[in-house]
């Protein structure tokens, strides 16, 4: 069950209904771990510009949702699950690779680019660092610009993952992808 209460609108101060409105003009995102970030005005401005150049960074967006997913499922955050795991597979992932990494199972790669991610962002979040071999082999696959997109893409989805498994923000109950626990 959620522990942060929802902000209505008509409950909201006004440099919350400012950054609301704000992004509901935009066609911004809401819900999820935005229902703790609307509580702080500045930081939820920050936040949807920072998710707006992630999306458009120099990765590949079929990798930015597999470091997503990857990165979700280290941190066990169901909603973040639920809403990347779909877009994942519509972005050219295969299902059986998302289906692995929701089994904490490394998949079989048909591409390089994916396995190095994957290299890449298992080892940052278990070990805390990136060994000299497997950033050699990233910078190599990636270029050193994607490197660093993809590392704070991964920063990013960790935040975003320990908002949500801090205040247990729940996946709608319809939701397609349920992360495995």
């Amino acid at each position: 069950m959620t522990r942060i209460r929802p902000l209505e609108r008509e409950n909201m101060n006004s440099e919350q209904i400012a950054i609301y409105d704000e992004i509901v003009a935009k066609g911004g995102r809401l819900g999820g771990p935005y229902t703790a970030y609307i509580q702080i005005p500045r930081f939820m401005k920050l936040n949807q510009e920072m998710g707006n150049y992630l999306r458009s960074n120099t990765l590949d967006p079929r990798l930015r949702q597999l470091a997503a997913i990857i990165t979700i499922r280290y941190w066990g955050a169901k909603f973040a699950w639920a809403m990347n795991a779909k877009d994942a597979i519509e972005q050219g992932l295969l299902p059986d690779v998302v289906e692995a990494i929701n089994n904490r199972q490394r998949p079989a790669f048909g591409k390089e680019d994916e396995e190095v991610v994957y290299d890449v962002v298992n080892e940052l979040l278990s070990e805390k660092a990136v060994s000299d071999e497997t950033y050699s082999r990233s910078a190599d696959t990636l270029g050193e610009e994607t490197l660093v997109d993809l590392i704070v893409t991964t920063g990013f989805f960790s935040m975003v993952s320990m908002t949500l498994v801090s205040f247990n923000i729940d996946p709608p109950p319809n939701a397609e992808q349920q992360l495995i626990d």
